[in-house]
C-alpha cells in the first residue's frame, strides 16, 4: 500500500496534533453523524450496551435491496469520526423465507495497522487519525447504477462542509450462482447478483475503499482497497528495505505493512447468544488394502474466548443459538479466511482471529481509546482474551497484507484488495437460488433429473 506517512517535512491534508488529541476524548456516542444536517443517526445502535432487539431504524438510516432472485437485505447504518461507517441489524432473506433472517448486530472496521519496515514509523489509522473524518465525495460514475447518500460527517477533514456525499449503495453481477446439467441434458443456471455498500476515506497519500458486499446466496464479503498515490516523502528506504521506484535505484519506497481488523457482533435469529466451533482435519496415508487416504474432521467447541490461528483444514463457524433451518439444523455462518500476510510485529497482529466475549469497553483492535475508569481497559485486543465464558461472541478477523512498492503502483495505484468472508452455513435446507423445478431435491439428489 502507498506509503504517505512522513519522518521528516510535511504531512499534507493531515489532521494536526492538536486536533488529533482532541479527537481522541470524544467518546463514539457522541460521533454518531447522519444523513441530514439534523440527523445523529438510530439511538438504539449506540454501542454503550449490548445490542438489545429495538425497533428498527429510520428510513434515513435504512438499507433496504431486494436483488433480482428475491433475495433481501435490510440494515441499518450510522457513521463516526474514528471507524466510519457501521452496518447494523443485517438480516438476509432469501426466497421462501417467511421473515428476515437477523445475522449480525454490527459490523465495522476495527483497525487499520501500520507498522514500517525500517522501524521507523507505526500508525493506527483508524483511531490516531479519525478515519472516518476523512470520508471524501464521490462523483456518480463512482457509484453506477447506485445511490449515494450524504453523510455528516464528524470533523471533516477531506470536505468544507460536514454533509459528504460519501456513501454508495448500488447493485452488481459477479457471474455464474451456480450452473448443473442433467443426464438428459437440461441446464441449469443464474447469474448470481450482489448489493455494494462502500465508501472512500482519503488518509493523507492514499485512499481506503471500504467495501461490503451482500450476495444473494447469503454471503457477506468485507473488503478493504487501497489506492491513491506513493508519498514523495517516503523514498529513503536506503538500507535495503524497500524498492527502487522510478528510473534506476536512486529512489527507494520504505516497505510496510497494513494489519486490517474487522470486528463483527454476531446475533444469528436475533440473539447473541451464538455458539462459536472449531474445525480440524487431518489427512492419513491410506490403510492397507484402502484405495486412498483418509481424512477425519474433528469438531471443538470453543466455550472460552480465544486466540486462533488460521491452518490447512481448519475453520470456524457461529452458530445459533435459538434458530433452525426447515430440516431441523441449527443455522451457522462459517468464516471464510481471505489471503493474509501474518505481521508477527505485535502481540495483538500475531493471530488471524479473535474471538472475545462481549464488552462495551472493546471496540478497536489496538490502541483502543474508549475510557471505561479504573483499572484501565486493556488497549488491544489479545488482552482481551483473558478466559472469560462466550455467552455473547464478538469475532475480531485480521488480515495483513506487506506491500513492496512497484513501478506499477504510480500513478495513480492500482487498487489492492485485502478482506475476507463469511457464508451461511444450513441457513437454509436448500441452496436459496433452487430453481422451482428442482425444489422437491432435499437431501440425496435423483438420477433422473
Amino acid at each position: 500500500m502507498p506509503v504517505k506517512r512522513t519522518v521528516s517535512g510535511p504531512r499534507p491534508r493531515r489532521i494536526s496534533r492538536a486536533r488529533k488529541a482532541a479527537a481522541l476524548g470524544l467518546s463514539v456516542a457522541a460521533l454518531a453523524a447522519g444523513a441530514t444536517a439534523t440527523g445523529t443517526g438510530p439511538a438504539a445502535a449506540r454501542p454503550e450496551a449490548a445490542p438489545a432487539a429495538a425497533a428498527d431504524c429510520s428510513a434515513a438510516y435504512r438499507i433496504q435491496q431486494k436483488l433480482a432472485s428475491g433475495t433481501t437485505w435490510r440494515m441499518c447504518w450510522r457513521f463516526e469520526a474514528k471507524s466510519g461507517l457501521i452496518l447494523e441489524k443485517i438480516s438476509y432473506q432469501p426466497p421462501g423465507e417467511a421473515k428476515p433472517i437477523r445475522v449480525l448486530n454490527s459490523a465495522k472496521i476495527a483497525q487499520i495497522h501500520v507498522p514500517y519496515d525500517d522501524g521507523s514509523n507505526e500508525y493506527n489509522d483508524i483511531t490516531d487519525y479519525n478515519f472516518g473524518s476523512g470520508l471524501v465525495n464521490m462523483a456518480p460514475g463512482e457509484c453506477p447504477g447506485g445511490t449515494i447518500k450524504t453523510v455528516k460527517v464528524p470533523e471533516a477533514y477531506n470536505s468544507d462542509t460536514p454533509n459528504v456525499k460519501g456513501l454508495c449503495t448500488t447493485t452488481r453481477a459477479r457471474g455464474h450462482a451456480y450452473r448443473m446439467q442433467t443426464d438428459s441434458g437440461k441446464v441449469y443456471q443464474a447469474q448470481g447478483k450482489d448489493l455494494l455498500v462502500y465508501t472512500v476515506n482519503k488518509v493523507s497519500w492514499y485512499e481506503y475503499i471500504t467495501e461490503w458486499r451482500f450476495s444473494d446466496d447469503g454471503t457477506i464479503s468485507m473488503n478493504v482497497g487501497a489506492t491513491g498515490s506513493l508519498s514523495p516523502f517516503d523514498y529513503d528506504a536506503g538500507d535495503g528495505r524497500g524498492w527502487p521506484i522510478g528510473k534506476g535505484a536512486k529512489a527507494y519506497s520504505t516497505s510496510h505493512n497494513h494489519n486490517v481488523f474487522w470486528r463483527l457482533d454476531f446475533g444469528l435469529d436475533g440473539s447473541s447468544k451464538n455458539r462459536i466451533e472449531q474445525y480440524d482435519s487431518v489427512v492419513k496415508p491410506p490403510a492397507a488394502g484402502a484405495q486412498g487416504p483418509t481424512n477425519k474432521t474433528t469438531r471443538t467447541a470453543v466455550t472460552k474466548e480465544l486466540a486462533g490461528d488460521a491452518a490447512n483444514m481448519r475453520w470456524w463457524r457461529v452458530v445459533s443459538a435459538t434458530g433452525k433451518n426447515k430440516d431441523g439444523h441449527p443455522r451457522s455462518y462459517e468464516i471464510v479466511p481471505g489471503v493474509s500476510t501474518k505481521y508477527p510485529g505485535r502481540a495483538f497482529t500475531k493471530h488471524d482471529i479473535y474471538f472475545t466475549q462481549y464488552n462495551k469497553c472493546e471496540q478497536y483492535a489496538s490502541n483502543n481509546v474508549r475510557h471505561c475508569g479504573t483499572p484501565r481497559h486493556g488497549f488491544s485486543v489479545d488482552k482481551w482474551v483473558n478466559g472469560q465464558t462466550l455467552t455473547h461472541p464478538v469475532a475480531w478477523v485480521n488480515v495483513g497484507f506487506h506491500h513492496i512498492a512497484r513501478d506499477e503502483d504510480q500513478q495513480p495505484m492500482p487498487v489492492h484488495w485485502q478482506g475476507f468472508s463469511i457464508s451461511p452455513r444450513d441457513v437454509t435446507a436448500m441452496n436459496p437460488l433452487t430453481p422451482r423445478a428442482l425444489a422437491g431435491e432435499n437431501g440425496r439428489p435423483s438420477t433422473g433429473s
